[in-house]
């Protein structure tokens, strides 16, 4: 159990960002199966974002829906592209939704705002309204992308994260940071500590897709790329600690 002189130790430690975007993959949701959604994992990444949360940092998220279906892939066999892309901004709300449920089962409360008006499951996106819940210290999940097809949800992340005002984008990742080539087939892999928004488009160095980067980058907004899967990963980076790359100007 921990210590009162331990828990006052964590509620002194001041983060480094006021206000944050999370941006996630749907695939991070899913675990060790191969579809859909794994609700030890969304719970666990709950945790992380409470961790957080609890240091008074402001909570931007969007999450990815490939764990579900994702439009790029439905259009490759066949389907008409802006529709699978409809389908995919679907499969992002379900994956807010599940993760709505999970912070708000650990005392964290969350408001599910979305680009696609759907009034009986979540709220349209009003960016004042989506200002203020952030100010009331509530988690805003935004789902459905930006609302257009032909959008990833990289670019509605730095979208938002820029209507938001928020500081950073955190990008949680299967790898503690930006590699020079993949560390899971290359053991000569080299860990970029910081790299700037142009080398990651001349490398191809797969942090977000193009127009995020360039989104990201003609507004100054640092990207933290960080290993979802280091327990307590994203806490100890606001409180300048841990292994991660910053993508910056």
């Amino acid at each position: 159990m921990e210590s009162a002189s331990q828990s006052n130790e964590n509620s002194d430690v001041k983060p480094t960002f006021k206000r944050v975007m999370l941006k996630i993959s749907g695939e991070a949701l899913m675990g060790d199966q191969g579809y859909g959604l794994h609700p030890p994992t969304v719970e666990r990444i709950a945790a992380e974002v409470k961790s957080v949360h609890d240091m008074g940092t402001e909570i931007c998220m969007v999450i990815g829906g490939g764990n579900i279906f994702r439009g790029l892939q439905g259009s490759a066999q066949g389907m008409e592209r802006t529709t699978a892309d409809y389908m995919g901004m679907l499969a992002t709300v379900m994956n807010a939704l599940a993760m709505q449920s999970a912070l708000e089962g650990i005392g964290v409360f969350t408001r599910v705002i979305s680009a696609i008006p759907m009034d009986q499951v979540c709220e349209p996106y009003i960016r004042r309204r989506a200002v203020r819940h952030l100010e009331k210290a509530r988690v805003c999940i935004f789902a459905a992308g930006t609302g257009n097809p032909y959008f990833t949800t990289d670019t509605a992340a730095t979208l938002r994260a820029n209507e938001m005002t928020c500081e950073a984008i955190f990008k949680g990742t299967k790898v503690d940071g930006v590699y020079d080539k993949d560390p899971a087939k290359h053991d000569d892999a080299v860990r970029y500590d910081r790299v700037s928004y142009d080398e990651v488009l001349q490398k191809h160095l797969g942090v977000m897709d193009a127009s995020a980067i360039a989104l990201a980058r003609d507004n100054n907004l640092p990207i933290i790329v960080f290993s979802l899967d280091e327990p307590g990963g994203f806490k100890g980076i606001l409180a300048g600690e841990g292994t991660y790359t910053t993508v910056h100007s």
